[in-house]
């Protein structure tokens, strides 16, 4: 294992990757291996399963010597995707956002990826792509979530059209680095959209295949009924077909299995962590804290007294949050989290049994970050970065089916 012997010895990570090595399943291999490929395979197996036990900037480097799966993240926010693409095993080397506290947080997590802070129509795809060492073609994938407020079902219909439109400009991007898989994420409001048939029709022009999958984070094991449009892109250069359903792809190892609220929550009760910054909460008035406390468990806003209701509950209309000054339940997946998602006036986001609204560990908790990763920002923007995320745990099992993809 010359492969491992060369890491071992690789000064500050020796000590670290000894206890991990003891760990991992070793490939067992009687004589000479068939060919080349079948012993790399064996080495890639092994050097993914000591990097995963690694902290992140290490296993990063393992990780690439064996899965040699490398991908880009345009809109890449705090780096929710970027953290469950690398417990995949895939390598993060370049990353896009445009708001300066996401860009903060993402470095703050993933300091060795190459982050851009910068407007995607801004950036020279093609000067990127070079600053990142790689030849048109070379890379694996390409992953981009534009901002999905304009194509969701709560949209207020004053969405700057501009903001809509991003999701075009990532043809430039797949036009500069033509990466052999394309991974799109979105509210399902997107498939409604002009905009995706005329992006599609672009790319399917230059070789790429698609298709589109309705997921809910839940099935994924997320404890957050979170339903998205996911769509993957395979170029020519990618032989094996996609599948008809995207758990198809997935191994067994990663477990399919409903989490509840009172799981995560447990987790984050159970863990030695002191002094957590984001232990905190929104405050409240004293009206508002007079309504959360009126609230019963797995309750709403219906349950509350006449002289604690608001005029616009009495005023039903089809953008209403019907859902406003709920509490989540435990027994079940949390709701969507928002870009409001400790604010209770906003939607269920009470803690169960406690008379106050989740904090933003807890709301990360639920998106399935762990339970050190850092945030930066005021309030309101870690808020939002929380609730713009992809789920680490769903970018995770799209991360595997990506490997599937590729036959990594």
């Amino acid at each position: 294992m010359q492969l491992c012997s060369e890491l071992l010895h690789q000064g500050s990570a020796k000590l670290q990757l000894q206890p991990a090595i003891r760990h991992a399943r070793y490939p067992s291999w009687t004589g000479r291996p068939h060919d080349w490929g079948e012993a790399w395979q064996g080495i890639a197996s092994l050097v993914w399963q000591v990097g995963a036990r690694q902290e992140p900037v290490v296993a990063t480097k393992i990780r690439w010597v064996g899965s040699a799966v490398r991908a880009v993240d345009l809109f890449a926010g705090a780096g929710g995707a970027t953290a469950g693409l690398r417990q995949a095993g895939i390598s993060v080397i370049g990353a896009v956002e445009n708001d300066a506290y996401a860009c903060q947080s993402y470095q703050a997590n993933h300091p060795d990826v190459l982050l851009k802070q910068i407007d995607i129509r801004q950036l020279d795809p093609d000067a990127f792509r070079r600053e990142l060492g790689l030849r048109r073609g070379s890379l694996e994938l390409l992953k981009a979530c534009p901002p999905c407020q304009g194509f969701s079902t709560l949209a207020s219909g004053d969405i700057d059209e501009e903001r809509n439109d991003l999701v075009l400009d990532v043809a430039n991007f797949v036009f500069a680095f033509r990466p052999r898989v394309i991974l799109l994420e979105n509210v399902p409001g997107l498939a409604r959209d002009n905009r995706l048939p005329k992006l599609l029709a672009t790319l399917e022009a230059v070789g790429y295949r698609f298709k589109q999958y309705k997921v809910n984070a839940a099935d994924l094991g997320v404890p957050q009924r979170r339903k998205r449009l996911i769509i993957i892109g395979a170029s020519r250069a990618v032989r094996r077909r996609l599948p008809e359903k995207i758990t198809d792809l997935i191994p067994e190892r990663f477990e399919l299995t409903e989490t509840t609220v009172k799981e995560a929550f447990d987790l984050l009760r159970k863990s030695e962590i002191r002094d957590d910054p984001l232990d905190r909460y929104r405050q409240n008035s004293p009206q508002v804290a007079a309504r959360i406390a009126a609230v019963p468990v797995n309750g709403s806003r219906f349950d509350l007294p006449p002289d604690l209701q608001l005029d616009c509950h009495r005023r039903v209309t089809g953008r209403t949050a019907t859902a406003s000054y709920g509490r989540i339940r435990l027994d079940a997946p949390a709701p969507t989290m928002t870009t409001r998602c400790t604010t209770p006036a906003c939607g269920s986001f009470i803690h169960p049994t406690e008379h106050r609204g989740i904090t933003l560990r807890e709301a990360a908790v639920l998106q399935t970050f762990p339970l050190t990763y850092r945030f930066m920002g005021h309030y309101g923007s870690i808020e939002q970065q929380i609730g713009n995320a992809v789920p680490v745990r769903m970018a995770a099992a799209l991360g595997e089916v990506v490997r599937a993809i590729l036959g990594r």
